[in-house]
């Protein structure tokens, strides 16, 4: 374990990089002069708008310039590259996140924090494409990481456990976002296909009741109904042989709360093995 005074060493030591200094407005002082006519932020926000309406692929430094109204050379004055760029898009869109109500018990307010960020990620499907792991926090992710510490503030664990869970609800998000995001993305490009149109077909011109059923998973449990024989999957056949179809209000009608309600049960469990929480589950 580090002291007190090996850790702050260290932090003397150790210089940010300036992406990560200029994410928590940290970055070197502006020149004397006129305040300059563009900024970081409309270059972040124009970016932003660039991948809601034609995706991450058509982010480009050129094309953010267009958008602005500047050159090139102009942006580089504030953003080093697109890499950059990208790691500042990451966090500015973190802030579109809701406030968790501050009243929500453990349970609650992680289920609402989890919800809203796979909500956000089907809206602005950009953000699966980000290079996650080589972004740093930045002030609205790490604001978001608080309120989940404030949702566990009652709950009896170690900053770093509490982490650890963060860091488990986050995995499910990106993985529960993105079967929904890729699947919808198929479903579209095969209703496009089979009537003949172009790939750039925007998605309001398609009949949405034909994108729902080319769903590529649509008939999944049918298939394994019908097909799944006895000899050649009888434990898959075993449980599918008096299966009916999923009962009215199951959890299967919602799969986003379903998955969600399972690894919260997950870590209920965990937390009560930890004696973390007493007998009530909000």
């Amino acid at each position: 374990m580090h002291t007190d005074n090996t850790s702050e060493a260290a932090g003397q030591a150790r210089e940010l990089p300036v992406v990560v200094q200029r994410l928590w407005g940290d970055a070197t002082p502006r020149r004397r002069g006129p305040k300059p006519a563009l900024s970081v932020a409309q270059i972040v926000d124009a970016a932003m708008t660039l991948a809601d309406t034609e995706g991450l692929a058509a982010v480009s430094m050129a094309r953010v310039a267009e958008a602005v109204g500047y050159t090139p050379m102009a942006l580089y004055r504030h953003v080093s590259g697109k890499d950059e760029l990208l790691i500042l898009m990451s966090d500015a869109v973190a802030a579109d996140l809701p406030d968790v109500p501050a009243d929500a018990g453990w349970r609650a307010g992680l289920e609402a924090w989890t919800r809203a960020q796979i909500d956000l990620a089907l809206t602005r499907r950009w953000m699966l494409e980000l290079p996650i792991s080589a972004v740093p926090p930045g002030p609205n992710r790490v604001r978001w990481i608080d309120q989940a510490f404030g949702v566990l503030r009652d709950v009896h664990l170690p900053a770093d456990e509490k982490l650890a869970i963060v860091g488990l609800l986050a995995q499910h998000v990106l993985g529960e976002a993105r079967v929904h995001v890729e699947t919808h993305r198929a479903a579209v490009q095969k209703v496009r296909h089979d009537a003949g149109l172009p790939d750039s077909t925007p998605e309001t011109e398609l009949d949405p009741a034909a994108v729902e059923a080319a769903d590529p998973y649509a008939d999944f449990e049918t298939v394994l109904g019908r097909y799944a024989g006895p000899t050649e999957y009888p434990h898959l056949f075993a449980s599918f042989a008096a299966w009916t179809g999923p009962a009215v209000g199951s959890p299967g009608d919602d799969d986003i709360s379903f998955g969600i309600t399972v690894v919260l049960d997950g870590i209920e469990a965990y937390l009560r093995r930890r004696g973390a929480i007493g007998d009530a589950t909000s």
